[in-house]
């Protein structure tokens, strides 16, 4: 089998047939169509694999236009994507699941972006970008833009792109500092002695995520959907590597050990982690706190927020 990766094989395929398409039969519209992948599917983010070619994956591209340019050429577009070779390198056509329309084609820009963060404009209010959970951000601004002559698709995807309002960050910042403490340093443990099996994993997964969330934030990227959160992790230069470690570390310990020994080093790992957390905090200039438990850095920073009304929300609440 062909090794490459499905972003590669999209833009290929776009130059080797949907640009000629173009420029042949939308000559008028060349300038002002843009092309490229970005969206749904473990492609857009670069983590595909041979387990990812069951299902909507294969040669495909997407095509974004204005709302006017929609209007006028939308459907005639389509059609002339649609006869486009369905394979392609020696792939084959791209198997469309049950959920998987929609994620390539023609597309208008402004309904594009609302599928992911349910606005047809970027976020313009501290209130707006509040709502929009990190997931759909990072799904919205992952892969790659092959073409973007008009440039309005660019002008959006910069836009969130830049990131969140640093008052939103630092709300979202405490939240995590809250919940890491609770689940983690706190409730772990508790549940653990106490034999509440499900309970203790739900409070170690609830850390996990938290810590990864977190770690995004402070590197001003978006956290992606859970299924690939912790493989991104470790691409990120703030302690994205030493902490994709310590939780690889904090999930792998041997059935067969002592469960005291191994809530013992489990303790030790989520320490460890919230201690690279707290320096990091303190470099930034998010907390002064010299604690050792994140419960009490998490109201430091929100004091941090310029916005009356966010700096006053529940600090628990993100």
């Amino acid at each position: 089998m062909i090794r490459i990766k499905g972003l590669e094989l999209s833009e290929a395929y776009f130059y080797k047939y949907g640009l000629p398409m173009i420029e042949t039969q939308f000559p008028e519209y060349q300038n002002r169509i843009a092309a490229g992948l970005v969206g749904d599917g473990s492609e857009c983010f670069g983590f595909d694999d041979e387990l990812s070619r069951d299902h909507d994956w294969g040669p495909a591209f997407c095509l974004w236009l204005t709302e006017q340019d929609f209007e006028a050429i939308g459907l005639e577009l389509q059609k002339a994507y649609d006869s486009l070779p369905k394979s392609f390198a020696g792939f084959p056509a791209r198997i469309e699941s049950k959920w998987g329309n929609g994620r390539i084609g023609v597309l208008e820009i402004k309904q594009f972006y609302k599928r992911f963060i349910g606005f047809d404009h970027p976020p313009s209010t501290l209130a707006e970008w509040r709502v929009i959970p990190e997931e759909y951000l990072a799904v919205a601004t992952n892969g790659k833009v092959f073409q973007d002559p008009y440039g309005e698709f660019s002008s959006f995807r910069a836009k969130l792109k830049a990131f969140y309002p640093e008052d939103i960050r630092l709300k979202k910042i405490a939240a995590r500092c809250m919940t890491m403490a609770q689940a983690g340093q706190y409730n772990f443990p508790r549940c653990w002695k106490r034999g509440e099996q499900v309970a203790a994993q739900y409070a170690e997964t609830q850390f996990i995520s938290a810590t990864i969330s977190l770690v995004f934030l402070l590197n001003r990227q978006y956290k992606p959907f859970y299924k690939w959160m912790h493989r991104a992790l470790k691409n990120q230069p703030i302690l994205g590597e030493p902490i994709y470690q310590l939780i690889s570390n904090l999930v792998s310990f041997p059935e067969q050990e002592n469960k005291e020994a191994i809530l013992d080093k489990k303790i030790d790992l989520i320490e460890t982690i919230c201690q690279h957390v707290i320096k990091e905090l303190q470099l930034q200039g998010l907390s002064e706190s010299s604690s050792d438990f994140l419960l009490d850095h998490g109201p430091v920073i929100q004091t941090k927020i310029q916005d009356p009304k966010i700096r006053a929300l529940n600090v628990w609440v993100e």
